[in-house]
């Protein structure tokens, strides 16, 4: 996906946030969670595997990138109908979220949906069927509420709520709502990462706010999207970073304060922008040189987090000390990038000034009594005092070599959790492909 430049405040990168809250009245909502999932060639069996991961990681269902409504592109509605058919012996819902950057007609649109909108899997909030987008808000209200909102309704019979990522709106957050009377809620992407830079800066949740503000008070849902990080390398202008060293962990804490109506990760499988949390298929990225940087590269570590940070929110929990492990066991991830930023190859990615060679974790501890070490290229680079709940940092000292480890230990000095790097970092790219993808590896 294209990146869409949004204004983001900075401070200074480390494991505290600083979020905005506010006061604003919150409309019902069943506060679920989904990953933006894409749609690409894959077999049934794909399918069923990636909804059993998926809700056995906690999520509610999927929010179905669609980037091609053409009849002809028969791999977009066969895996669509692989989907559906697997959620539907499942809770698992899904819902399409139309990528407008494709230059989809909106006309068309409705036509497209209403076959999957009627299926039981297809999630939806008081009897209307949930309905995203990737963009769309320079299309004006008129033309969506005539050319989608009113054919949906008296053609097919389906309302829907519409709940759009339209941050392409010039001035988004602010009069999205007055702009667009047939909301039902918006969606942000770009307030998932921090703007675009030359220097390490924290995530900001101002976007956020304002969004989650501008809609309680038209009495309107806010969704909110969380991310890892986004690295490309697929050359013309597509080589990028977006920070990643602990923007997960960042997001978890402001969204735990400010409660947003819905979540939404990004992404399930998105390789080709690395920040997929589940797998990936090979059909998906065939064609293309993404393997070249995302094969071998698996980040379902990062369940380990997302798992209990899912259990908390829906909870009401507002602290990132109350979120707990599934069992008595620590949980967690390290992850770091596999090429140190001085290689000579890192000046062709854009936003490369805004990384650091780190070792990154984040543990949830059921208690005080631990300490977390980190360690790189097998020596000690960084020993934490840990506390109950979400433990994070982003440790730096990355070196060339092999060993990187993360180690939880307890009062009796006994390593009772670890995590360790399989991939060895280098300091020049032995290839054409500069590759900033993360190595995660989950606590075992």
């Amino acid at each position: 996906m294209a990146t869409i430049a949004t204004k983001a405040t900075t401070t200074t990168l480390g494991p505290r946030t600083t979020t905005a809250t506010t006061t604003a009245t919150q409309p019902n909502s069943s506060k679920a969670v989904f990953a933006h999932y894409m749609v690409g060639s894959m077999t049934a069996d794909e399918a069923v595997s990636d909804i059993n991961l998926a809700m056995s990681a906690g999520f509610d269902g999927f929010a179905l990138n669609t980037h091609t409504i053409s009849s002809f592109d028969t791999w977009n509605t066969n895996a669509l109908d692989y989907l559906f058919d697997a959620a539907s012996v499942t809770s698992f819902k899904l819902f399409i979220s139309f990528d407008m950057s494709w230059g989809l007609e909106v006309t068309q649109l409705a036509s497209f949906l209403a076959p999957y909108a009627t299926q039981s899997a297809y999630y939806k909030v008081d009897g209307k069927a949930f309905v995203s987008t990737y963009t769309g808000g320079t299309i004006s209200n008129d033309q969506w509420d005539t050319g989608f909102i009113q054919p949906l309704t008296s053609t097919y019979g389906i309302t829907p709520y519409f709940v759009p990522d339209f941050d392409d709106f010039s001035g988004y957050p602010n009069g999205v709502f007055s702009a667009y009377p047939i909301l039902d809620g918006v969606y942000s992407w770009e307030s998932a990462w921090p703007s675009p830079g030359n220097t390490p800066v924290n995530v900001s949740d101002s976007v956020d706010s304002a969004a989650f503000q501008e809609a309680h008070s038209a009495g309107k849902t806010y969704m909110m999207p969380m991310s890892p990080y986004q690295f490309k390398y697929m050359g013309s202008g597509q080589n990028w970073y977006r920070v990643g060293e602990v923007n997960l962990p960042q997001r978890m804490a402001q969204a735990l304060q400010l409660q947003p109506d819905f979540l939404e990760v990004i992404t399930w499988n998105d390789a080709g922008e690395s920040h997929n949390v589940g797998m990936f298929w090979q059909e998906q990225i065939a064609g293309s040189n993404i393997g070249d940087y995302a094969n071998g590269f698996d980040h379902t570590g990062w369940l380990q987090i997302i798992t209990p940070f899912i259990k908390a929110y829906k909870a009401g929990v507002t602290s990132l000390s109350q979120i707990e492990p599934p069992g008595t066991k620590p949980v967690g991830a390290l992850w770091y990038r596999t090429l140190l930023t001085s290689a000579s190859c890192s000046s062709s990615i854009a936003n490369y000034q805004s990384a650091q060679d780190a070792v990154n974790f984040a543990v949830i501890l059921p208690s005080t009594g631990y300490t977390i070490r980190v360690y790189s290229n097998s020596k000690l680079i960084g020993s934490f005092a840990g506390v109950k709940g979400l433990n994070y940092d982003s440790v730096l000292g990355l070196a060339v070599g092999g060993g990187q480890i993360i180690q939880v230990v307890d009062a009796s000095n006994e390593v009772i959790s670890s995590a360790t790097g399989t991939k060895n970092v280098l300091a020049q790219s032995p290839n054409s492909t500069c590759n900033w993808n993360y190595e995660v590896v989950g606590l075992s």
